[in-house]
């Protein structure tokens, strides 16, 4: 009985491994063919859960992020439709904390990225008034010297709402 058993077992294995080779033959020769690559491409976008799990794949791919990253035309382009980056960080807080937390990360390890952050901010008064307000909320600067350093900017002081 326990020979039966054993060999059921490994047939079973046998099979499962030979369907799935088989399975991978036929996702190949469909990639090789034009148009059912771009029927299945079509699929994956036009689903909002499969498109999100592709792009979760690709982000946690090496390979996937190194070619993102050394393509500069495909980032600028990204990059570039303002309106559809700005949509996405609405519609996707985490997305937005992890980029916002990746950029604070590099201006911490790379001091060029760091005199740039703080260029921008600078010609942002309002963000900055924002952020001295928070920093005044937390403890972390006095009063006074928030007004002082509001003044300096040119912000607007909104009274004594603190």
């Amino acid at each position: 009985m326990k020979k039966i058993l054993k060999t059921a077992a490994v047939l079973s294995v046998l099979i499962v491994a030979i369907s799935a080779c088989q399975q991978q033959g036929d996702v190949s020769k469909m990639l090789e063919n034009e148009e059912s690559r771009n029927q299945l491409y079509e699929t994956i976008i036009s689903d909002n859960e499969h498109s999100k799990q592709l792009m979760q794949a690709m982000m946690e791919d090496d390979h996937t992020l190194m070619m993102m990253k050394d393509n500069g035309e495909l980032m600028s382009m990204m990059m570039s439709n303002n309106e559809n980056m700005m949509g996405m960080m609405k519609d996707n807080p985490e997305m937005t904390q992890g980029m916002m937390s990746n950029m604070m990360s590099m201006a911490e390890s790379d001091s060029s990225v760091c005199k740039h952050m703080i260029s921008l901010m600078k010609d942002r008064p309002n963000v900055m008034g924002q952020m001295m307000d928070m920093m005044h909320n937390e403890g972390m600067m006095d009063k006074e010297t928030m007004m002082r350093n509001r003044e300096k900017m040119g912000i607007e002081n909104h009274g004594d709402h603190h």
